[in-house]
C-alpha cells in the first residue's frame, strides 16, 4: 500500500453543538494515519455522522480545530478542501451519463478535456465498469451506482475519502460483496478512507482501525480484531459481535483474574479487565463460540446449563440455554460429525476459559 498518497486527519478537542446546550460530539480527539481505512462506528445518535461532517466541512465545529495534512481546515469551505464523499443515496445526477456525473468534479476543478476523459476511463476501470460511461444512473442497478459513486469520488485524485453509511441500501449479498471492492480499492489506491457505519460486520471486515462511538465519545478506538478479542467496557463489548453476559459482584481480585458471585450463587473466574475493588459490581462479558459444550478439566469454569432452544444454522446450531438464571445465554456449537446429539429440555455441562471472559463494568 503506497501510504504516501493519503491525507493525515487530526480531530483536537473538537465539540459539536446544534442548540448551544447538548454536546452531540465532546471533547474528541482522534488522530487518522496517512493511508489508513478508518471507520467510525455507532448506534444511531452516537456523534460519528456529525463528525464526518465536520470533516467534509458540511457541518462547523463549535468547539476546536480539524487539521488535513497538519493544516487547520475549519474556515476551509467544502469544495476547497480536496475531499471525496460516498453517500448512502449515491447522489448522481440523474439527467448525466455516467462519464458526465464522474467528469463533474473535474470540470469544476477547471481540467482540460483530454485530462478529464483520461480521469474518468481511469475511475471507471477502478471499479471494473468501463463500458458503462454511456449510461444513464436509472440504467444501472443499485450496486452498480454505487460503484459509479465511488468512483466520482477517487476521480480527482483526493487524498481523501469520505463514505457515509454508502452501502446501507444495497441487499446483503451485493452489500458483502461492495464492502470487498472497496477493501480492495483502498488496498490498491493507498487513499486514506474515514468511513461511518452503524454495522458493526461491516467495521470489522473492511477496516485498519474502528472508532467506537456512544453518546458523542469514543468508547474504543482498535484494530478489528482487538475490539473484538478485548473489548474495555461493557458497551463495546454488547455492540460488537454476539455476547452473554452475566451480572454479579468481585469477591477476589489475583492479579489479572478475578472472583465473580453471580445473583445465583454460581461462583466464576473472569479476565480482570475494567473492575473496581471487591465487593464492586461487574458484567461479565463472553462470546457464544468460547463455551465448550462439555467438561473441559482445563477450564476454570464449569456450569450446568438448561436448553431452551435449538436454531440450525448450517455451520453451527444455536443453542440458547438458561444458565444462572438467565434464560438468552447463547452458545455456538460447530456442526460437524462426532458432535454430541443436544436436544430442547437437557441439562448438559458447559465450561470455558477465565481468560475468555471479561470482567467489565456492571450494566442492567
Amino acid at each position: 500500500m503506497t501510504l504516501q498518497r493519503g491525507a493525515s486527519v487530526v480531530f483536537d478537542k473538537v465539540q459539536k453543538s446544534y442548540d448551544g446546550e447538548v454536546l452531540v460530539v465532546k471533547n474528541l480527539n482522534l488522530d487518522i494515519k496517512k493511508g489508513e481505512f478508518l471507520t467510525m462506528l455507532g448506534p444511531s445518535g452516537s456523534g460519528k455522522t456529525t463528525c464526518l461532517m465536520m470533516l467534509a466541512g458540511f457541518e462547523p465545529a463549535s468547539h476546536g480545530e480539524i487539521y488535513l495534512n497538519e493544516k487547520p481546515i475549519n474556515n476551509v469551505p467544502p469544495h476547497k478542501r480536496g475531499v471525496g464523499m460516498v453517500f448512502q443515496n449515491y447522489a448522481l445526477f440523474p439527467h448525466m451519463t455516467v462519464a458526465e456525473n464522474l467528469a463533474f468534479p473535474l470540470q469544476v476543478r477547471k481540467m482540460s478535456k483530454a485530462e478529464q476523459e483520461e480521469k474518468v476511463k481511469r475511475a471507471l476501470e477502478m471499479v471494473e465498469m468501463p463500458q458503462f460511461g454511456s449510461r444513464r444512473p436509472a440504467q444501472l442497478s443499485g450496486g452498480q451506482q454505487q460503484r459509479v459513486a465511488v468512483a466520482r469520488a477517487l476521480v480527482f485524485d483526493p487524498d481523501l475519502i469520505l463514505m457515509d453509511e454508502p452501502l446501507g441500501a444495497l441487499d446483503k449479498q451485493l452489500r458483502e460483496q461492495m464492502q470487498y471492492e472497496i477493501k480492495h480499492i483502498h488496498e490498491n489506491l493507498g487513499v486514506t478512507v474515514v468511513y461511518v457505519t452503524h454495522d458493526q460486520t461491516e467495521a470489522l471486515t473492511m477496516s485498519d482501525r474502528v472508532a467506537v462511538f456512544n453518546d458523542g465519545v469514543i468508547q474504543q478506538l482498535s484494530s478489528p480484531d482487538e475490539l473484538y478479542e478485548a473489548p474495555k467496557n461493557s458497551f463495546v463489548a454488547q455492540f460488537i459481535g454476539e455476547n452473554n453476559k452475566l451480572n454479579g459482584t468481585v469477591t477476589a481480585i489475583n492479579g489479572n483474574i478475578c472472583d465473580v458471585r453471580l445473583a445465583d450463587g454460581t461462583m466464576l473466574k473472569a479476565d480482570r479487565v475494567n473492575v473496581g475493588a471487591v465487593g464492586d459490581a461487574t458484567t461479565i462479558s463472553l462470546r457464544p463460540e468460547r463455551i465448550e459444550t462439555v467438561v473441559n478439566d482445563a477450564m476454570e469454569n464449569k456450569i450446568t446449563g438448561h436448553i431452551e432452544e435449538l436454531i440450525y444454522l448450517g455451520d453451527h446450531i444455536r443453542v440458547r440455554m438458561r444458565v444462572a438464571g438467565n434464560p438468552e445465554f447463547i452458545v455456538k456449537v460447530r456442526n460437524r460429525a462426532g458432535e454430541q446429539k443436544l436436544a430442547r429440555g437437557q441439562e448438559i455441562q458447559i465450561s470455558w476459559f477465565a481468560d475468555d471472559c471479561k470482567a467489565l463494568d456492571p450494566v442492567g
